[in-house]
């Protein structure tokens, strides 16, 4: 007798997370542009830990107590007394190697302890930076996901549901899905896949715009490339660790 699927669903956006139940969920939590594909590249670059928290005050506290990186951004820019901000380009290997990092970000640190507070077991980061990662551990891992998108202060944003459906069009055999928000990510993907940062452009997408108002097209290429780095970032003990032995296996070779 085939065992029985676990389930699939999607949020599109935090302001939707209370609907969902995730006691039992392996949660992902994915903001493209830009915060979970730099927390993806700091940790492959060599990143210690990353400290997700939700505010810069608390941000600047702990970066000063554990004499840590501060980082993060608020609408888009470095915010006010953070050292760094969200790019994945300003944590290169030689800047970022067995260094702690704190960061806070206008959406997704925020979406990382909402589900926290919600009773999330496990939760992990997810890019397109580690797309094939991703759907790997969760393909083999063979418990219910539940793809968190962080959105934009609450509004359902292109990439992250893009995001979204590239996962679910490489894992949807081995789930049950019966959500609609899954459907939808599952539909603009197809039509977005051929060329993600065309899409992004010709759909005028919010953060697109803002992110090219301040010259930021190199991050936005960067932020929507699949697979730049085979690391699983986890929530453990406060902190964003890379979770040792991630298989390479693509999730197509995945027995069904």
């Amino acid at each position: 007798m085939d065992k029985k699927k676990p389930a699939l669903y999607t949020c599109l956006s935090p302001a939707l997370l209370n609907l969902y139940d995730i006691s039992d969920s392996i949660v992902v939590i994915i903001d493209i542009l830009r915060a979970t594909s730099t927390i993806t590249t700091a940790l492959k670059n060599g990143a210690k830990s990353i400290i997700p928290v939700d505010s810069v005050a608390e941000c600047i506290r702990i970066g000063k107590q554990i004499a840590a990186i501060t980082a993060g951004e608020r609408d888009g820019k470095i915010a006010e007394g953070l050292q760094y901000g969200n790019s994945p380009f300003e944590y290169p290997e030689s800047f970022i190697n067995n260094k702690t990092l704190v960061l806070t970000t206008t959406n997704g640190t925020r979406l990382l302890h909402m589900a926290l507070d919600k009773g999330a077991k496990e939760i992990i980061i997810g890019s397109f930076c580690n797309l094939d990662t991703v759907c790997n551990y969760l393909i083999k891992k063979g418990k219910p996901v539940l793809l968190a998108c962080a959105a934009w202060k609450d509004r359902v944003n292109i990439e992250d549901s893009l995001f979204a459906g590239a996962v679910i069009r490489q894992v949807k055999n081995h789930f049950s899905i019966n959500c609609d928000a899954s459907q939808i990510a599952d539909t603009l993907y197809e039509n977005a896949q051929d060329d993600l940062y065309e899409f992004m452009k010709r759909k005028e997408a919010s953060h697109y715009k803002r992110l090219i108002s301040f010259g930021l097209e190199k991050d936005i290429r960067f932020c929507l490339t699949a697979n730049t780095a085979n690391v699983l970032p986890i929530y453990a003990d406060g902190k964003l660790i890379k979770k040792a032995g991630i298989s390479i296996a693509s999730p197509q070779d995945q027995p069904l």
